[in-house]
């Protein structure tokens, strides 16, 4: 059994310990404090009296703030405890922990707290594959304080505990000898900055005071201020109301501010991905448009900033792509890693189009499209030029990176997913179907915005055409008239890759898909190989790979059927996509609200049960963004020029829910629905 694991965190900033609150490495989960892709802390343990303590409870505050009440010993010594201590932990910019004792004896009592503390400075990437770490780190103490700081060339990061009341500090820990008085109390503030050393050496990090205002009123108020902002869910199922601002929750905690740039923009999600992925961060903000449009803006911003400018094997660059993942780690930084700006992703570079479009969809805010004309240009470039490795006007993908790029560009990233039912693996460059939904819809959308706000009718000429030929093209090319569904990509040669998939879902949300194709469609999205009752597989049963825990090759992942209903939705299969959205709706209700990133592909039938995996972690943005989106699908909420149309098909069994106050270029508007309510509805 995995020991029970407890976190704070903001944005990209985050401590993850055990149940104790204690933080010691553990080869399974990076476990410490961390910030901008490094490791501060890597063991922060509490004694008294030389003895490791022992939970007897905890509240989770808020997602940067919690509490422990903690007694020394074994349980069996519980009741008898004369000593207790109080832990509370918060975190921002910096890490913050209050630790009160409680003496609950009627006489005098002397103790010796002590922090132990220590680090490593490693890298996330290193942690998630564990090498050989030769780093000289340094250990100070004086004024107060304890300083350790690792430095290898102009990368420089050091962590530095200070306390508010004297201690005996040496390059282990602190420690405190203190008496307590009868039913008394003792507290000292510890605070650990993270530093991170930039032009000049100069770190504009907050100290403990700056911290505690900022965690009591600053982020407390931007939690309300952001939970405010949102629509008001009101549901007859009280449960899905909480997973709605459970979620909401979710997603203002992986919110960050990147060291270059302003705005706000969502991580992908804890533990092992705690930076601007650009698949996911767009997904993200997809499926929050109609509850948190704010994010995009930024977002877009962001990616526009790190597109692609020049050919660059190390880091899979090419003109005109979208990045796939941004980091700061050291690997990062020295190139043992492709990650500091690393494009190997054949999907960001039309999602960035598709969202950009979506956006103004949604806001009317034509001047975010015209500031972004260009990168959005250079991303249409992209597809039919650097896209289309073959010239035959499909997107594909092959590393440019031999040595440590990803090997398989699409969402479904890991090596062996993209297989044959008999388990052969296709040649290289790939083109899954889904990315050829992806362009067909960005070049419609781009078409759209070059009309609209561009003033270049030719432009927006040309790119319908391409869509055209496309859509046409993938009918011919991909489609399984024997088995009636598409194949999940095509080889170099054209031979299509058989296996049955959820990708071919995407393609009902891009709308490449002919009508009279799509209710076959849907019927093996939700037949026995593809459909667990909780969500739709990865990969059929019965396809030789198949594996009901494996990552791609079987599991079920929330963002993936949520995107699918969607899609179903799009064609009117309404029926198809409530059962979707049931299954998504019972696996937040089950687990409490929490949508994990990937749970097993199992049949509802044998476990009863969402069984989480742990290659997902949690929280997770477009997980979270999986039920906002769901919502979106069964109100049938679509933008259509300065109103918001409703066409609501909610499932059995939700009841009645409201909407209210979704933001829009109309201002704000409200939306009903009841089960299985049908009749659209323009509403103020």
């Amino acid at each position: 059994m995995r020991a029970e694991r407890t976190q704070v965190l903001a944005g990209n900033v985050f401590a993850i310990g055990d149940a104790q609150g204690d933080m010691e490495p553990d080869p399974r989960t990076p476990t410490g404090l961390f910030a901008y892709d490094t490791r501060f802390l890597s063991h922060w343990v509490l004694t008294v009296d030389g003895h490791r303590l022992n939970a007897l409870s905890r509240v989770d505050v808020a997602y940067f703030e919690t509490r422990f009440l903690l007694v020394p010993g074994t349980a069996s010594h519980y009741v008898d405890a004369d000593v207790s201590v109080l832990r509370h932990r918060s975190i921002d910019d910096s890490f913050h922990e209050r630790i009160t004792v409680f003496n609950h004896s009627s006489r005098p009592a002397e103790y010796t707290i002590r922090i132990e503390v220590d680090t490593d400075f490693a890298d996330t990437a290193e942690i998630a594959r564990p090498a050989r770490r030769a780093a000289r780190i340094s250990a100070r103490t004086g004024e107060g304080e304890l300083r350790l700081r690792y430095e290898r060339d102009r990368f420089v990061r050091e962590t530095v505990v200070t306390t508010t009341v004297p201690a005996q500090i040496d390059e282990h820990g602190l420690t405190f000898r203190v008496t307590v008085e009868p039913a008394g109390t003792w507290a000292a503030d510890l605070h650990v900055d993270m530093v991170i050393r930039g032009a000049g050496g100069r770190d504009l990090r907050a100290g403990i005071t700056a911290h505690q205002q900022r965690v009591r009123q600053a982020m407390q108020q931007d939690l309300a201020d952001w939970l405010d902002r949102a629509p008001t869910l009101v549901a007859e199922n009280s449960a899905l109301g909480g997973a709605y601002r459970r979620c909401l929750v979710d997603l203002a905690a992986l919110r960050y501010t990147p060291l270059a740039y302003a705005g706000r923009v969502p991580v992908a999600g804890l533990p092992w991905s705690m930076g601007l992925y650009g698949r996911d961060a767009m997904v993200a903000c997809l499926q929050s448009l109609p509850y948190a449009p704010e994010l995009t803006p930024a977002t877009l911003r962001m990616l526009a900033l790190g597109q692609g400018g020049r050919l660059d094997d190390d880091h899979d660059e090419e003109p005109g792509k979208i990045v796939s993942v941004f980091r700061y780690g050291e690997s990062a930084a020295f190139g043992e890693e492709p990650t500091a700006l690393y494009f190997g992703a054949a999907d960001t570079t039309p999602l960035f189009v598709i969202l950009l479009d979506e956006y103004e969809r949604w806001s009317g805010d034509e001047d975010l499209v015209r500031e972004l004309r260009h990168p959005a240009r250079m991303a249409l470039d992209w597809i039919g030029e650097y896209g289309d490795l073959l010239g035959d006007g499909y997107l594909r993908y092959q590393r440019r990176n031999l040595r440590n790029g990803t090997v398989n560009q699409c969402w479904k990233d890991s090596p062996n997913a993209i297989t044959y039912a008999d388990g052969r693996e296709p040649a290289f460059p790939r083109a899954t179907c889904e990315l050829q939904g992806y362009a067909y819809d960005a070049l419609r959308r781009g078409a759209r915005l070059a009309r609209q706000c561009w003033g270049d009718p030719a432009y927006a000429d040309g790119l319908q055409a391409r869509a055209a030929a496309l859509r046409e093209r993938f009918n011919r090319d991909f489609w399984l008239a024997d088995r009636e569904y598409y194949a999940l990509a095509v080889e170099p040669d054209g031979t299509p890759v058989d296996a049955l998939a959820s990708n071919m879902g995407h393609l009902l949300w891009s709308g490449i898909v002919p009508p009279e194709r799509a209710a076959r469609v849907a019927e093996h999205l939700l037949g026995p190989q593809l459909w667990s009752g909780w969500g739709v597989r990865t990969l059929g049963a019965g396809q030789q790979r198949y594996n009901p825990v494996g990552t791609h090759l079987g599991s079920v992942w929330l963002w993936d059927t949520a995107l699918i209903a969607a899609g179903l939705r799009r064609y009117g299969l309404d029926e198809a996509a409530g059962r979707l959205a049931t299954g998504l709706f019972d696996v937040a209700l089950r687990l409490d609200g929490r949508m994990p990133e990937v749970i097993a592909g199992y049949d509802r039938s044998v476990t009863k049960y969402p069984v989480q995996l742990p290659s997902g972690g949690y929280p997770q943005a477009w997980a979270a963004g999986s039920l906002l989106m769901t919502l979106t699908t069964v109100l049938g909420l679509d933008p259509c020029g300065e109103n918001l149309l409703v066409d609501s098909a909610l499932p059995p069994g939700l009841g009645r829910i409201e909407l209210l106050d979704v933001p829009g270029r109309w201002g704000h508007s409200d939306a009903y629905g009841r089960d299985r309510a049908r009749h659209p509805a323009r509403i103020r």
